[in-house]
């Protein structure tokens, strides 16, 4: 390869490594380029999947500040380049080598650190993004639903009480008003049950007249 091509690739893959998420390792000795290209398209929008020179690579990644790879970077050597759903291409390199023994996973790199092929093979166990979204969605919704709920008891419990209280007071008027409705007639009961001297003296004069 011709040293302008070269840097272009080299160039081509440094970007690769610093705007994906992750990456993946493989070893594809053994496949055909069909296969290959099926693999590809397994994979979707979510990742590029490159075969490169392991020296070119080597360069691109130490340029893109990914270090820790140079171990995995032995024998023919095709990368993904995930820049979507992580657990979802992961789960399709392994889906694939699972049906193709020819590809075997190497490693990987997320987060600044450098995965082993267990690893990676563990994220390929881990839900999709859409699935957690999912998840989440309908945690929040339940959620909001209680909320809903535990805000509008009170205000039912209320009317239901006014509403009891209602009934009752048409059943019983007295239960609206309580002692001040009834206060005038006990006054005047009071007030009929009390009299002055000169109308005790009235009352006895003519009882007394007659014992005379």
């Amino acid at each position: 390869m011709a040293r302008p091509d070269k840097e272009a690739t080299v160039k081509e893959l440094s970007d690769k490594f610093s705007s994906a998420s992750a990456t993946v390792l493989t070893e594809y000795r053994g496949l055909t380029v069909k296969a290959l290209k099926t693999l590809r398209r397994s994979l979707g929008d979510d990742a590029t999947y490159a075969v490169a020179k392991n020296t070119l690579t080597k360069i691109a990644a130490h340029q893109a500040g990914v270090e820790g790879l140079d171990d995995q970077l032995n024998g023919p050597t095709a990368i993904a380049f995930i820049t979507g759903d992580v657990a979802s291409v992961a789960k399709g390199i392994k889906n694939f080598a699972r049906e193709n023994p020819a590809l075997v996973i190497k490693g990987g790199y997320m987060d600044g650190k450098v995965l082993d092929a267990d690893t990676v093979k563990k994220l390929a166990d881990l839900e999709s993004r859409e699935v957690l979204l999912a998840k989440l969605a309908g945690a929040m919704n339940a959620s909001l639903s209680k909320a809903v709920y535990l805000f509008a008891a009170p205000l039912n419990q209320a009317a239901r009480a006014m509403g009891a209280l209602h009934d009752a007071a048409q059943t019983n008027p007295t239960l609206i008003g309580g002692a001040g409705a009834s206060a005038p007639t006990a006054q005047a009961d009071t007030e009929a049950s009390v009299s002055t001297p000169a109308a005790d003296a009235a009352d006895e004069t003519p009882a007394e007249a007659a014992a005379e």
